[in-house]
C-alpha cells in the first residue's frame, strides 16, 4: 500500500473492534502512527500490539468520549508518545436501539452523549492541538466523523440513533465552516450496513433476509469498501474537501427497495 499518510499521527476513537479496528489497521498501513482508544484499554492493547508487530507505530489508551474532561489529557498523551495529531477518526458510537414509545431518557441521553457530544468534544480537542502544533497551518489537519446512512435515511426502530447521526452530519458542516480557513478539513463518512458480529445474527433471520432483499444489490457491504473514501478524507486528497457528507452504502439508501 502506498504510504500516503507517512509522518502523520492519527487517533481512532472506538477502535476496539468493527470499523474502528479496521480503520486503525488501514491508517497504519498507509504510513500513519496510530493511537487506538476505547473505553476498555485491554480491547485495544492487543490490536496495537498486532499493528506494531507489522512494523508500524501504534499505542493504546483508555478513553470514554462521553467523558469530555478525559479527552484532552488523552490527546496530550498521544502527542507526547507519537507526536502532533494530524488526523482524528471520530468513530466511537453506540446504537441507541429501541422503538420511540419504549425509549427511556437514559438510552436517549447515552446515545447523544457518545454519538454527538463525544464527537464534538473530540473534534474540538483535536482541532485545538492541530492549531497549536502548526499542523493546521500546513493545511494538514483532518477530522473524519463517522456518521451513517441514518443521517439522511430512516432506519426503523432507531429514533435516537437516526437523530444522533443527523446531528453529526450538520455538526460536520458547522465545524468545517469554522475551521476550513485554519487548515483543518472536517468531513463525514456515512457507511451503509456492514456485516459485523453485532448484526450477523439478525441478517440470518426472516426479518433480516427481508431487509437484505430491499437493498438494490441484496447484500451487505464489507469494511474494505470504505477504505478509499476514508484514506481520501484522511490524507492529502482532502485538500479541497470540506464539509462533505460522503455516503458509501452500496446503494442501500436509494429509494424504491430491491
Amino acid at each position: 500500500m502506498e504510504k500516503v499518510l507517512e509522518g502523520r499521527v492519527a487517533v481512532v476513537t472506538g477502535a476496539s473492534g468493527g470499523l474502528g479496528a479496521h480503520f486503525a489497521r488501514l491508517l497504519a498501513r498507509a504510513g500513519a502512527s496510530v493511537a487506538l482508544t476505547a473505553r476498555r484499554v485491554d480491547m485495544v492493547e492487543t490490536l496495537a500490539g498486532e499493528i506494531a508487530a507489522e512494523g508500524h507505530r501504534a499505542m493504546a489508551l483508555r478513553l470514554d468520549v462521553a467523558d469530555a474532561a478525559a479527552i484532552g489529557p488523552a490527546f496530550d498523551e498521544v502527542e507526547t508518545v507519537l507526536g502532533p495529531i494530524s488526523i482524528l477518526i471520530n468513530n466511537a458510537g453506540v446504537g441507541g436501539e429501541g422503538l420511540a414509545l419504549d425509549l427511556t431518557p437514559e438510552v436517549w441521553d447515552q446515545t447523544f452523549a457518545v454519538n454527538v457530544r463525544g464527537v464534538f468534544f473530540a473534534a474540538q480537542a483535536a482541532a485545538r492541538r492541530m492549531i497549536a502544533s502548526g499542523v493546521a497551518a500546513e493545511e494538514a489537519g483532518r477530522i473524519v466523523n463517522i456518521a451513517s446512512i441514518a443521517s439522511h435515511t430512516v432506519l426503523p426502530g432507531l429514533s435516537a440513533y437516526n437523530a444522533s447521526k443527523a446531528a453529526v452530519a450538520m455538526l460536520t458542516r458547522s465545524l468545517a465552516r469554522e475551521w476550513s480557513r485554519r487548515g483543518i478539513a472536517v468531513n463525514a463518512l456515512c457507511p451503509g450496513y456492514i456485516e459485523t458480529d453485532i448484526n450477523a445474527g439478525w441478517f440470518q433471520t426472516e426479518g433480516g433476509q427481508k431487509q437484505l432483499k430491499g437493498f438494490p444489490r441484496r447484500r451487505l457491504m464489507e469494511a474494505g469498501d470504505l477504505d478509499a473514501a476514508l484514506l481520501m478524507l484522511s490524507g492529502p486528497a482532502a485538500r479541497a474537501i470540506a464539509g462533505s457528507i460522503i455516503t458509501v452504502d452500496d446503494g442501500q439508501s436509494l429509494p424504491g427497495g430491491g
